[in-house]
């Protein structure tokens, strides 16, 4: 049985072997999404852009990816009410003193004189302190009894931070992988639905660096720990 000839050129010389080209590196697989909410906004790498929502964030930049759990500054809403508190109780010790002519004011004639003739004005004065206690009282109750949110937050080389979320903590998990792995891979795109960050304001939650947020009312977007 013969042995199989090699392949040899026009001239008689044996052709070079071709060195076989590198097998192309695998895309990394694409998240599945979880069941779709109302509300939702897109996440998506394309042409090494990471967009969240309407803004875009060029991947070069992106210093850190992960997900934490997003806690209302309880502690910080508590002291900001003590401090109104001792502010409301100088303004009033200060309106007691007036009303009653001064501090070292003994007799019951020159209170019974103005409490006659001005107990209209000094009721609605006291209507108006009590209105703004209660106000400071729900505005303190609105961070101590807010929910804590589990996020997935894309920082950059910058001061700022791009912050969402979702129901599902493993698809947020699973996105810290999706993104970093576009930034080692040029020709990986991917394209998801997550949700915003739906809180009242954004200053009552410890967020750290600046925050763009994406969702809810009186976000600001620049904050600091």
């Amino acid at each position: 049985m013969e042995a199989a000839k090699e392949p040899t050129e026009p001239n008689g010389q044996k052709q070079a072997k071709q060195p076989a080209e590198p097998a192309a590196r695998a895309l990394p697989p694409r998240p599945a999404a979880p069941p779709r909410t109302h509300g939702e906004i897109e996440l998506k790498v394309s042409k090494r852009l990471l967009w969240v929502d309407d803004a875009a964030y060029p991947l070069h930049n992106i210093a850190r990816v992960y997900t934490f759990t997003l806690v209302p500054a309880r502690g910080r809403a508590f002291w900001v009410f003590l401090k109104r508190i001792v502010v409301m109780f100088l303004v009033v010790t200060a309106l007691r003193w007036a009303t009653d002519d001064g501090p070292f004011s003994s007799g019951s004639d020159s209170y019974d004189s103005y409490g006659q003739d001005d107990a209209g004005p000094v009721a609605i004065l006291w209507l108006v302190i009590a209105c703004v206690f209660v106000f400071f009282l729900g505005d303190m109750l609105s961070v101590v009894l807010a929910r804590s949110h589990f996020v997935l937050a894309v920082e950059t080389n910058g001061p700022s931070t791009a912050v969402v979320t979702s129901r599902d903590r493993a698809y947020l998990k699973q996105l810290v992988h999706t993104i970093t792995d576009s930034i080692d891979n040029p020709e990986f795109e991917f394209a998801v639905r997550v949700e915003p960050v739906l809180i009242s304001k954004s200053e009552n939650y410890n967020f750290g660096n600046q925050v763009n947020m994406y969702g809810g009312n009186g976000n600001s977007g620049v904050l600091k720990a």
